[in-house]
């Protein structure tokens, strides 16, 4: 591969929530009936020219996943489907991410598409983490970031996060 190309493309939506160590976006490659498997493999190779140690999914599917393996891309999995419960799930996702930034891995994060849930969860993490300190402060925080009001699952997430 030659050009500018090379280097891949940045997957829609990405946003640093941790500047240089932690980031989330729509899934590579698109989400639904925009999917893209040419734009995932363009998106997949920017990661990997960009340093990105693992790719953490939240599909509540394992699609996509093969595609990490076939450029060399670690990925994790944590299932997190619109039904599922947040309680089961996001302690063992907070403290793999918090084992793995204090590593030192550079890490992005995706669900389906950048939305209320994916903001939820990573507000939430930020506020189980101590870096922040109030559920409104982790919204007010993570809307400025991604540009976009979060909604009530979003909400909802950062509003349980103290109970984890």
């Amino acid at each position: 591969m030659r050009g500018k190309w090379a280097a891949g493309i940045a997957p829609r939506n990405f946003c640093w929530i941790i500047k240089d160590q932690l980031a989330i976006s729509e899934r590579p490659g698109g989400y639904a009936r925009n999917h893209r498997p040419v734009r995932r493999q363009e998106e997949i190779i920017w990661l990997r020219e960009q340093h990105f140690s693992r790719v953490i999914s939240l599909l509540s599917s394992p699609h996509n996943l093969h595609a990490y393996d076939e450029f060399s891309v670690q990925w994790a999995h944590f299932p997190f489907g619109t039904h599922d419960d947040p309680r089961k799930v996001l302690p063992d996702l907070y403290t793999h991410l918090r084992d793995w930034l204090a590593a030192g891995e550079r890490l992005l994060m995706h669900q389906e598409e950048l939305g209320d849930r994916l903001m939820g969860v990573i507000g939430g993490y930020l506020l189980w983490t101590g870096l922040l300190t109030e559920g409104p402060q982790a919204i007010t925080i993570v809307e400025q970031i991604v540009h976009r009001q979060m909604g009530p699952s979003g909400r909802q997430l950062i509003a349980i996060t103290p109970e984890l």
